[in-house]
Parts: C-alpha cells; sequence; structure tokens
C-alpha cells in the first residue's frame, strides 16, 4: 500500500511547503517514487502541467524536487483570489470561474469528490505521498468546512507532524494553543512538532522543548535553522517580504510593480539571486530603475485601475522617455497595450480600460482560459534564442502593426512576444529561467554604464543545488528515521 506523511502548520507562510519539498527530494534519493499532494490552495502563483492543467507553484516545484513531471492531482483545488471577496476556482486543473466564499461553500461537496479522485490516482502510481496542509487545521470558524487538514489526514490515514515557525514569535503557545483546539481523535493523529526558522544556538531551547513534550506528549523531531539564500519557489504573497534582494554590490536596479493582485512573481527569482541584480519589489518607483518590470495579474484591468491612481503611469512614461526598458509580463503585457476589455466580466466588474499604450495591442477577454506548456525562438540583441515557458491567461491579444514581434512560438504565426522602441511584453512565464536571455538584457546595461560583466549566474544549476542543499539540511536537522517510522518505511 502507499505511504504517505503530512506536514500541517500553526498557520500560513510557517515552512510547511518547503519542508515538503524537502521530503520529496529526500525520499526521491532514498530510491523511492514519490508525490506532493495538497487537497486545497489558496494562491496567485501557479504553475502549468504537463496535460496544460493548472496547479499551485508548490505542487509544481515539489514534483521538480521529487523528479517527477506536475500533474492537477497534486493539487485538486486551487483558489485565486480575484478581489472583492470572490476566487476563480480551479478544479483538476480546469478553471470553473468565479465564486464567492458563500457560492464555494455550496461547492465544496464535488471538491471533496475531486479531492479522494486525484489522491486515489497518486495511490496508485506512486509509493509514498508527501501530503501538506493549508493554513492551520484548529481555525473554529472554517472547521467544520475543511477538506485539506485534517479531513485530509483521517481519509488518507497519514501521520501528521505539526510545524511552527519560531522567527514569528510565540511558537510554544502557537503549537500548545493549536493542539488543544484538535479533538481527542485530531490530536491522536499529530505524531510530532518540528520548530522552524530558528536562528541561534539550539541547545538554548532545550528546556523549551522539554516543556513542550511534557505539556503536549508529542515528539519534537527537530529543529529546523532559519535560512534565506537559497533557491526555491514561493507560492505565498507574504514571501513577497522575502523577494527583494538589496544587494548592495548589484550593479542593475530592477523594480518590479508590486500590484495588488500580482501573480506568477516567481518569474524574477533569477534576478533575485544574479550577484549583479539588485531587484526590489515596489509600489512607489523610485526613478533609479535600469528596467521596470510589470507582473503578472489576476484581474489586469483593476490593477491597470491601481496604475492610474496611484500616479505611476507618468512615472513609467518617464522612465520610458529615458530609453530605459519597460517589460511586461502575461498582465503587464496587457497593462503595456492600448484597451483590455472584458466583456464578459471574467475577471473584473469594469468592461474595459485604456493600457499605458507603450504596444501596439488590443486585448479582449473571453470565457475560455489558456494554460498550456511553450517553447519557441527569442530575437534579443541580434541573437536568436531557444525558449520554453508557460501561458496561463484569459484575454487573447492583438497585436497591431507598429510592434515588432521578438517571440514566436512553435506554430504557425505563433506570436507570444512583441516590442516597440524599449516596452516588452511577452505572455511566457518563465523566460528569465534562459540564462542566455537574461544574461543579453543585463549585460546590454552593463554595457550603457561601461561596467564589466563578470558575473556568470547559472540559474537552473544554482538551483538545484540548493534543492540538495535543503534536503541535506533536513536530514541534518530533523529525526528522519523517526518520520519513516511513522510511514512504516
Amino acid at each position: 500500500m502507499t505511504k504517505s506523511i503530512m506536514f500541517q502548520g500553526t498557520g500560513s507562510n510557517v515552512g510547511k511547503s518547503i519542508i515538503c519539498a524537502a521530503f520529496c527530494r529526500i525520499l526521491k534519493d532514498d530510491g523511492y517514487k514519490v508525490a506532493p499532494f495538497k487537497a486545497q490552495n489558496m494562491a496567485l502563483n501557479s504553475a502549468v502541467t504537463g496535460e496544460n492543467t493548472e496547479i499551485g507553484r508548490a505542487q509544481a516545484f515539489q514534483a521538480e524536487c521529487a523528479g517527477i513531471s506536475p500533474s492537477a492531482y497534486m493539487n485538486p483545488i486551487l483558489l485565486k483570489p480575484t478581489g472583492n471577496q470572490t476566487s476563480q476556482v480551479i478544479i483538476l486543473g480546469e478553471s470553473h470561474g468565479l465564486m464567492s466564499a458563500k457560492e464555494y461553500h455550496k461547492y465544496k461537496k464535488k471538491a471533496w469528490n475531486a479531492v479522494k479522485q486525484a489522491y486515489q490516482y497518486l495511490a496508485d502510481e506512486y509509493d509514498v505521498i508527501v501530503i501538506e496542509g493549508a493554513g492551520s487545521p484548529a481555525e473554529i470558524n472554517i472547521k467544520a468546512q475543511d477538506i485539506v487538514n485534517m479531513k485530509v489526514a483521517k481519509y488518507t490515514k497519514a501521520p501528521v507532524i505539526l510545524i511552527g515557525d519560531i522567527n514569528l514569535g510565540g511558537v510554544f503557545a502557537w503549537l500548545i494553543g493549536t493542539l488543544k483546539l484538535l479533538t481527542t481523535e485530531e490530536k491522536r493523529i499529530v505524531k510530532g512538532i518540528v520548530i522552524n526558522k530558528f536562528r541561534g544556538d539550539k541547545s538554548l531551547l532545550d528546556s523549551g522543548l522539554h516543556f513542550l513534550e511534557a505539556k503536549t506528549k508529542k515528539k519534537v523531531v527537530g529543529v529546523l535553522p532559519y535560512f534565506n539564500n537559497l533557491i526555491l519557489d514561493d507560492e505565498d504573497s507574504l514571501a513577497l517580504e522575502e523577494k527583494s534582494n538589496s544587494n548592495a554590490n548589484g550593479k542593475v536596479n530592477i523594480e518590479v510593480l508590486r500590484l495588488p493582485r500580482i501573480s506568477n512573481f516567481t518569474d524574477f527569482d533569477p534576478f533575485k539571486h544574479d550577484p549583479q541584480v539588485n531587484l526590489s519589489f515596489v509600489e512607489k518607483l523610485s526613478g533609479k530603475a535600469d528596467i521596470i518590470f510589470i507582473p503578472g495579474s489576476k484581474n489586469s484591468i483593476e490593477d491597470m485601475a491601481f496604475i492610474e491612481k496611484r500616479n505611476l503611469k507618468k512615472q513609467i512614461l518617464t522612465h520610458f522617455k529615458q530609453k530605459k526598458s519597460v517589460w511586461g509580463i502575461c498582465g503587464g503585457l496587457q497593462i503595456l497595450g492600448k484597451t483590455i476589455e472584458d466583456p464578459h466580466l471574467v475577471e473584473s466588474k469594469m468592461k474595459s480600460i485604456s493600457g499605458l499604450g507603450l504596444l501596439d495591442v488590443k486585448t479582449i477577454y473571453s470565457k475560455k482560459k489558456i494554460t498550456k506548456n511553450t517553447t519557441g525562438n527569442l530575437f534579443f540583441n541580434g541573437k536568436i534564442m531557444p525558449v520554453e515557458g508557460y501561458e496561463i491567461h484569459y484575454g487573447e491579444s492583438r497585436f497591431g502593426k507598429k510592434s515588432t514581434p521578438f517571440i514566436f512560438g512553435s506554430g504557425e504565426n505563433d506570436v507570444i512576444g512583441i516590442y516597440q522602441n524599449n516596452a516588452y511584453g511577452t505572455y511566457l512565464h518563465g523566460i528569465f529561467s534562459h540564462d542566455e536571455l537574461r544574461r543579453s538584457l543585463l549585460d546590454s546595461i552593463l554595457q550603457s554604464k561601461k561596467i564589466s560583466a563578470s558575473q556568470k549566474f547559472r540559474y537552473k544549476i544554482e538551483k538545484e543545488k540548493s534543492i540538495r542543499h535543503l534536503a541535506q539540511l533536513v536530514k541534518e536537522n530533523l529525526n528522519i528515521k523517526y518520520i519513516y517510522k511513522l510511514m512504516g518505511l
């Protein structure tokens, strides 16, 4: 029978996703065929699977750590907040439209059926399943409707490890309080505790750990050190606080607009970790940026309205007139265009808005969502480069004659990127993971500043090193033998 382990947390952003990713790599290295699973995810960062379906970014990253292709079965329910107390509901990788919390509550029975279907599919295919919870299992107001924490643990018969983040403060109260609010049956399911993000000498925690074990009757299976220098995918907007790198040695200044409905901000991770880049996510432009990026957006029309309201349009146009580049990715491409229209109110209550007008593009939203992996060729700075990435968007853009294509897909007349003067836009997420493109873009700026380009940062190679280092950190600091025993391995 398939073995499983579940990691739940005292709250959001305490380290569940990263620890699950580490266990996917540890189990893979030990020869097991392992898959990640999260029943329901609320996130703005998503990824496209091999079947051209959509799942949360964390599960795609965990699949990468497990050495397998991501699948919709790994994250059967994805909720993508759109504002106005509504979310786009993705079931088994396919969009089921916008729902309010009340509407989704009525839909929960169908959602739970999708969760069971997905888990059974994985159970038939894999030796071990690493399950991630969401938020806290002790949220009293929503516990009765739970389909992601204890209900999943009971259904899958998975032992639970509870994670607390000591860096946020109050970790002992959080852990003890969480366990106090669980039912007797749920408490029995919890088999261990992990304290995450500890800074300093671990021996100073000993008295606290002894107290915690005595008070909860649960084994502390380890204390993980705080780290922030690894290349690991994030999906939670809380992680944006750590996305800026404030690199004092960075010679190229990049500012990414922190839009209210920003999505897929992992597009800029390759710049964050490049030693020659100083990257910032900003709500107000400084005027010092060499490149401005307008990122993906869950609601391009309302984010364009935000740009107008905050007087950012004038700042972007000033930057553009100074012959410095502006890039738009996905929703950012739409914002760089002339108009965005949403006649069916797919994402917004506004039917249309004027864009920045830097690209000859008109975007019209249809009810059909495009999710696909894409390969093609990119022409930049006199070079032809093969690229691959993924597309996730509703709008279909009509490119006018004033803008020039610079990224072509594999199909005939398949244009997925255009430029006009020093404004660039593309629907292709993930293109900056390609070292040659990123290096060419940065080198052109360094040359204009008469700075030599000495660094040759290789993103994918460094990311793989980070995954291996993460797995080693977890192996060294958690009681792996105890956790394997819990799983029956």
